[in-house]
């Protein structure tokens, strides 16, 4: 499987859009320090993600939940989670 996941800092609010084959690993990879990108803002929380059995498919969604309309309409669906 492959995972299309958004992550919210604990810190200052800010989202991060990302893919992975490893959930788990990944998200441990955010909030151990080891993604450069990512861990000037930790913690972070995972407050959804998505599953697509293939890698190409989930590249497609990643990419367009990083174009900010397409990002700003999932926020307002999981609204309630990004509190």
């Amino acid at each position: 499987m492959h995972y299309v996941y958004l992550l919210k800092s604990a810190v200052d609010h800010r989202l991060y859009v990302g893919c992975t084959d490893d959930l788990k690993n990944r998200f441990f990879r955010h909030n151990s320090g080891k993604v450069k990108s990512t861990k000037s803002y930790r913690p972070w929380i995972l407050v959804y993600y998505e599953a697509y059995k293939e890698k190409p498919d989930a590249t497609k969604r990643e990419v367009q939940l990083k174009m900010h309309a397409v990002k700003n309409n999932l926020m307002k669906q999981i609204k309630e989670s990004l509190k």
